[in-house]
């Protein structure tokens, strides 16, 4: 196998604002309420501001497979399986998970509201996409979150001390609330990489990183092409070799938390996935900070942030991020010049758009004016 993808493409830049308004009407065209196709338009466009391209508009194609096939289920809701007071199930119903995720943190804020905490499982549900624009909707209420989510069905991670791929990405996530200043988000694939990354990186004609990736005989590559193309590889555990046993632990309790705990499903022989389409499940625990007796905590976390960062920069080291800041940064790059969208993954959203039902006139009007 060769290690060396062809020469990376050059990659133009799309104002966000079409862009969202492109997406939208995407999903509008496959029959999606205006809310919905709001809210996806919403969360993708986010996550690609903020860098998350794996989790941002190249999931498009992906999505548009999932509802040709029949999976992906337009216009449903989150529905209350069982509601015990300060715990909360709820099932996706496999709708948007750009829908029903919200949908869930909104009852899990107004619980906790009422309660100082509330535990919110939600299964069967469609992608939910970056974990961390659902701890930025609780932060933004004030609340204190931490999530474990599964990929269920879908291995793609080889295990620590395994040669195939027998695990999901399985994200976990937290955010602390700060008063009058962003909030510190620690959101992470439980992967070396994420996925989508590998897909990204695939489209782009660009290794990935070293350790991150094995092939079909368990052997290093940095060569995306095992993720995309037959025989499979597999992606490494957070850790890699030396420290991988860490990342692959906390991504089997995301698949235990997040799988059975919700009352949905893990990863095994039984449930394998044979469509396009990603279903997680999730337990979010979402804390009133003022439930605690913890006057000074707001200062007390300032205090270590600001400790953190006065450390000495070690050697090729720009600057110190708290959890959260290169997303920030990397958002407002990106608002002031534009969403990376290479040639290739463009390619594949357009096509997507018109599997979903967009003209070619009006996606080529919109091709146009993306240019």
């Amino acid at each position: 196998m060769n290690d060396t993808p062809a020469a990376p493409k050059s990659v133009p830049r799309i104002p966000a604002d079409q862009l969202h308004e492109y997406v939208r009407a995407i999903w509008e065209q496959a029959g999606s309420s205006p809310r919905e196709a709001q809210l996806v338009a919403d969360h993708l466009v986010t996550a690609s501001l903020t860098g998350h391209d794996s989790h941002g508009v190249g999931m498009i194609p992906r999505y548009v497979a999932s509802l040709r096939e029949h999976e992906l289920k337009l216009n449903a809701h989150a529905s209350v399986v069982k509601d015990v007071g300060a715990v909360l199930t709820l099932d996706g119903g496999k709708g948007f998970g750009q829908v029903v995720a919200y949908e869930a943190m909104e009852q899990g804020i107004e619980r906790a509201r009422k309660l100082g905490v509330c535990a919110v499982a939600l299964r069967n549900a469609h992608h939910i996409g970056r974990i961390g624009h659902w701890a930025e909707q609780c932060a933004k209420a004030g609340f204190v979150s931490f999530h474990f989510v599964n990929v269920a069905g879908d291995p793609l991670v080889a295990p620590f001390g395994g040669a195939d791929r027998r695990i999901g990405t399985n994200p976990f996530c937290a955010a602390f609330p700060r008063e009058g200043k962003a909030p510190l988000v620690l959101d992470f694939a439980t992967s070396a990489v994420a996925y989508g990354k590998t897909r990204v990186a695939y489209n782009q004609g660009k290794p990935v990183p070293p350790g991150a990736l094995i092939d079909h005989e368990g052997k290093p590559t940095v060569d995306p092409k095992v993720m995309m193309e037959p025989p499979f590889g597999a992606l490494m555990p957070v850790g890699g070799q030396a420290g991988g046993h860490k990342g692959f632990g906390l991504a089997a309790m995301c698949e235990i938390f997040g799988g059975a705990l919700s009352g949905g499903y893990t990863t095994h022989e039984d449930t394998l996935q044979k469509t396009s389409a990603i279903v997680n499940c999730m337990l979010s625990v979402i804390i009133d900070p003022a439930a605690f007796d913890a006057p000074d905590a707001q200062a007390e976390a300032d205090a270590f942030v600001e400790w953190v960062k006065a450390s000495p920069l070690a050697a090729g080291a720009e600057r110190i991020y708290a959890p959260g800041e290169p997303e920030r940064a990397t958002r407002a790059q990106r608002e002031a010049n534009g969403v990376p969208v290479d040639p290739e993954t463009w390619r594949q959203i357009r096509e997507a758009a018109l599997a979903a039902g967009l003209s070619l006139e009006r996606t080529d009007s919109w091709a146009a004016r993306l240019k």
